[in-house]
C-alpha cells in the first residue's frame, strides 16, 4: 500500500480511538478520620438519659450545636433519645420539654512516638529557607483518635423553668498503627467499627 493510500486509514484509525481520564477527588478529610469522629460521637451518647420521665415530649435545640460533622452528632443525639424512650418532636410547641444541647469538642487528634530521630524541618540560611529531613528511626507508632464531648440542659416548653441539666457526656475512637526500621508496619490501619450481625439488619427499641 502506497503512502498516499495509508494516510487516510491512519487518520482514521487515529479518530476512531478513543482514550479516557480518571479524575480522582482529594477530599479535606479520609473516610477513617470521619468514621473515628462519627464512633466518638455514637459512644459519648451511648445510655444517654434526660432528668423527666420516659415518653416526655421532648424537642432538640440544635441551635448552639456548632461543630463539623454536627449533622452526624445530632443523629447520634436523637437515635439516643429515641431509644432511651422519649418521643422526639420536630416543633418546639408540641414538646414537653426542650433539650438545648452544645458541643465542647467533635474533632481529631493525633500523636507520634518516635524512638529515634523524627522528620524535621531544618532551616539553612538567614532567608529561613528550610530543608526536610526524613525520620530515622528504630520504631514509631501513631494514634489517631476521634473525640467527642456533648453537654446540655432540659427546661420545661411552656414556663421555660429549669428541669436539669446532663453532664459531660464523652467518647473516644482510636486506632493506632506501628512501624519498625522505617519499613515494616503492622497494628491497625484502618478503623474497624465491628462486623454486621448475621441476622435481621433492624433492632426493635
Amino acid at each position: 500500500m502506497g503512502a498516499a493510500r495509508l494516510l487516510p486509514v491512519l487518520s482514521l484509525a487515529l479518530l476512531a480511538t478513543a482514550c479516557a481520564s480518571v479524575t480522582e477527588t482529594n477530599p479535606a478529610r479520609t473516610a477513617t478520620d470521619m468514621l473515628l469522629v462519627n464512633r466518638a460521637a455514637e459512644r459519648a451518647v451511648e445510655g444517654l438519659m434526660l432528668p423527666i420521665p420516659q415518653g416526655a415530649r421532648v424537642y432538640v435545640d440544635e441551635t448552639y450545636f456548632q461543630a463539623e460533622n454536627a449533622r452526624f452528632a445530632l443523629s447520634a443525639i436523637r437515635a439516643a433519645l429515641s431509644e432511651a424512650g422519649y418521643a422526639l418532636v420536630r416543633e418546639r410547641g408540641e414538646s414537653d420539654a426542650v433539650f438545648e444541647v452544645r458541643a465542647a469538642a467533635l474533632s481529631l487528634e493525633q500523636m507520634r512516638r518516635v524512638f529515634g530521630i523524627p522528620d524535621m524541618r531544618v532551616p539553612i540560611n538567614d532567608a529561613l529557607n528550610v530543608v526536610s529531613i526524613p525520620e530515622v528511626s528504630i520504631y514509631s507508632n501513631r494514634d489517631r483518635m476521634g473525640v467527642a464531648e456533648f453537654s446540655g440542659f432540659i427546661y420545661d416548653t411552656r414556663t421555660g423553668m429549669p428541669l436539669g441539666a446532663v453532664t459531660p457526656m464523652i467518647g473516644q475512637y482510636k486506632i493506632r498503627s506501628h512501624k519498625a526500621l522505617m519499613m515494616i508496619t503492622w497494628g491497625q490501619q484502618l478503623a474497624q467499627p465491628g462486623e454486621r450481625d448475621p441476622g435481621s439488619s433492624w433492632r426493635e427499641f
